[in-house]
């Protein structure tokens, strides 16, 4: 049996480009919608204004974050393309110069001349478009933009994430409202880095303290302004 199936490892970088999305709109739904309920509630408005402000939020917010990433990431794969396309062009007129390209690259790696030599002449002859985009350029099929994926997981985590500080809204008491938004909010916020720490396989005390620690400070500075001119939004 062979020592890789004996050995099997976990890795989590096929994930980056729909975790990035999800953790990005979910932690940003949670804490931009709890900033304005928390801001509107300390300006002493009433539960159904903060309600309805809330909403506005969340739906503003999802479009914008789906808006957001679409055009981000597009701008990211329009790079991406317009490179592979003139890779294909240069592979086309001067394959010899690619080759010597290709074989550069290993060597500078630590790869023999003659070893890199016979590696990348027979990468380029099974395709040798990928090869270059994938040791020339660093575009692979894992971290390649994909910005359907990304709109779309950043809209739908947004409005979950922003959901969870309107569900308490609706069951708070409005004496009580901007406390128990907070708490509940920065619960949330902590669950949600540890999730994300857990499933990207990284530092769960570092992700959880990191979301928090920005969560607490985006409601403290938005309570603090609806205090302060006690104006309803």
């Amino acid at each position: 049996m062979s020592r890789l199936r004996l050995h099997p490892e976990n890795h989590f970088v096929d994930r980056i480009g729909w975790l990035r999305a999800a953790v990005l709109g979910a932690n940003d739904g949670i804490i931009s919608t709890a900033s304005l309920v928390v801001g509107v509630a300390a300006a002493n408005a009433a539960q159904s204004e903060i309600l309805i402000v809330g909403v506005a939020g969340l739906v503003a917010g999802a479009m914008s974050m789906a808006a957001g990433e679409y055009v981000s990431v597009s701008s990211q794969s329009d790079t991406e393309q317009a490179d592979l396309a003139r890779e294909r062009k240069e592979l086309s007129e001067n394959p010899a110069f690619e080759l010597d390209e290709l074989t550069d690259i290993y060597v500078k790696r630590g790869v023999d001349q003659a070893v890199a030599r016979q590696v990348a002449e027979q990468l380029m002859a099974i395709d040798a478009l990928i090869a270059h985009g994938r040791d020339e350029l660093a575009i692979s099929e894992i971290t390649t933009a994909r910005p359907i994926q990304a709109a779309l997981t950043s809209a739908a985590t947004f409005s979950v994430g922003a959901a969870m500080p309107l569900v308490m809204v609706v069951i708070s008491p409005t004496t009580a409202l901007v406390p128990i938004v907070s708490a509940a909010s920065l619960g949330f916020l902590a669950l949600l880095g540890a999730i994300g720490a857990k499933t990207g396989g990284a530092n769960v005390l570092r992700a959880t303290a990191r979301v928090t620690f920005w969560g607490a400070l985006a409601m403290a500075l938005t309570a603090g302004i609806g205090k302060l001119f006690g104006t309803v939004i």
